[in-house]
């Protein structure tokens, strides 16, 4: 096997690892998206809301 061939055999190795670990990579994030979207919703009662009222601190006592 000649340099060049060497070369060439090392470059499709290292498509074909760099392929997989970007496919593996794709499917942990689709995973983790799926979880995240079965998540339940947050609470309305502990969720801040917007707008509302803001209290008054009376500092001079």
């Amino acid at each position: 096997m000649t340099h060049a061939e060497r070369v060439i055999q090392n470059a499709l190795a290292f498509v074909a690892a760099s392929r997989s670990a970007r496919e593996r990579d794709m499917e942990r994030r689709q995973k983790l998206f799926e979880r995240i979207q079965l998540m339940r919703p947050p609470n309305p009662y502990l969720a801040k809301t917007r707008g509302g009222e803001q209290l008054k601190l009376d500092l001079d006592h």
